[in-house]
């Protein structure tokens, strides 16, 4: 007997009867496509716009019709790491299904084809670079859009977190990006970011280079009504229930982001039983749990934020959704220092992405880290 499917997937592709709704979002991501145009995608963190596009990758429009390539570049800190997985990324997608275009991979890269080693069994060529092999990264880097241009079918490379460009060391990145990208005929890009300030900065503003030069389309949280009906028929095909009520307190408690919100029901659905209802208790245990499972991981982030930063990351993750915060209400509610500190902490904390601000309103960009603070600081909130 086939082991049953848990239909709240978080990780990998995701077969169409499991992805819900962005019917408008990923017909208006293909249109766009493969029409000749690139995309500006601009959503909070783990809203889906991963999933979005990968979901996007697999329609038939697109599917067949061209190479696909995906890479998230948020752990890097400059153009050669930039190089470096975009190249790895484009040289491990094709290996698989045309040698040809691995070998043509090889003989354009120049500036490190000295470095590939070789398959015995194959004599095809292997990515086993380090970062360190890339030595010129604007030149390698033009060697891939070259080879992109002369792929034998169309190509769509999205790149998500686009706004860490931003952050590099080295001058006129943008620049250097859009001229290529501005150049390839056969190749388009989907643009995916989470700082909405400096997506729309990179992408609306007249002064930089990549004005105008794509499609913008801002993400938001897929509709409670929707998401909970989802939610609700997954169990019932499965011969297990979850009442709207519950499934619509979880929306709420995450604000509609998609990630906490399926990996909430795959843990929940694991542990209900075939016959079985989803109480608010398994609800709980669960969300205890994905808080727990990250133990670790939060007392590493919180030991390298110095105290003054921690002193305002404590207090926007008490109020979940904080506002004026530079106002001297909420500096005496939670004993800070002054509004000229708390500027200081804010503008490092969005640096560092621990909280995003959408439209003056600032959060813990990762909900199960703001809920595990409290905890640890004694507020003890009711999660649902």
């Amino acid at each position: 007997m086939a082991k049953e499917i848990n239909p709240f997937i978080v990780t990998g592709k995701i077969a169409p009867e499991y992805f819900c709704d962005r019917v408008q979002e990923s017909a208006r991501l293909i249109k766009s496509l493969t029409n000749g145009n690139n995309m500006v995608i601009i959503s909070p963190r783990r809203m889906g716009k991963t999933g979005l596009i990968r979901f996007c990758y697999e329609k038939p429009e697109i599917k067949g019709h061209y190479y696909t390539f995906f890479i998230d570049i948020l752990h890097t800190s400059s153009l050669r790491e930039f190089t470096y997985i975009l190249g790895k990324e484009i040289f491990e997608t094709l290996a698989p299904n045309s040698k040809k275009m691995v070998r043509l991979f090889m003989q354009t890269l120049k500036s490190i084809s000295g470095k590939f080693g070789f398959d015995p069994l194959t004599n095809l060529p292997t990515f086993n670079l380090e970062l360190g092999d890339i030595e010129r990264p604007e030149f390698t880097l033009e060697e891939i859009f070259k080879y992109l241009m002369s792929a034998d079918k169309p190509c769509i490379v999205a790149i998500d977190e686009f706004q860490q460009i931003g952050k590099y060391p080295e001058k006129n990145i943008e620049a250097l990006l859009r001229t290529h990208v501005q150049k390839i005929e056969n190749s388009h890009f989907i643009f995916a970011g989470s700082e909405r300030s400096m997506m729309q900065a990179m992408f609306l503003s007249s002064a930089r280079p990549f004005y105008r030069s794509s499609d913008v389309m801002e993400l938001d949280a897929i509709d409670k009504d929707i998401y909970v009906a989802f939610i609700s028929e997954h169990f019932e095909r499965r011969d297990r229930r979850v009442s709207t009520e519950n499934a619509g307190k979880v929306y709420d408690l995450f604000r509609g982001h998609t990630f906490y919100i399926q990996k909430t029901f795959n843990e929940s659905f694991a542990d209900t039983p075939m016959g079985g209802e989803c109480t608010l208790d398994i609800i709980r245990n669960a969300i205890h749990s994905m808080i727990d499972y990250n133990d670790t991981i939060f007392r590493e982030i919180l030991s390298n934020i110095p105290e003054k930063q921690k002193e305002l990351l404590y207090a926007i993750a008490k109020e979940g959704e904080a506002v004026q915060i530079l106002s001297a209400s909420f500096i005496k509610r939670h004993s800070l220092a002054s509004a000229s500190s708390v500027q200081t902490a804010t503008k490092k904390l969005l640096e560092k992405d621990i909280i995003t601000e959408v439209n003056k309103v600032y959060s813990v960009t990762d909900k199960l880290f703001a809920m595990w603070i409290n905890r640890l600081y004694g507020e003890n909130k009711v999660l649902l």
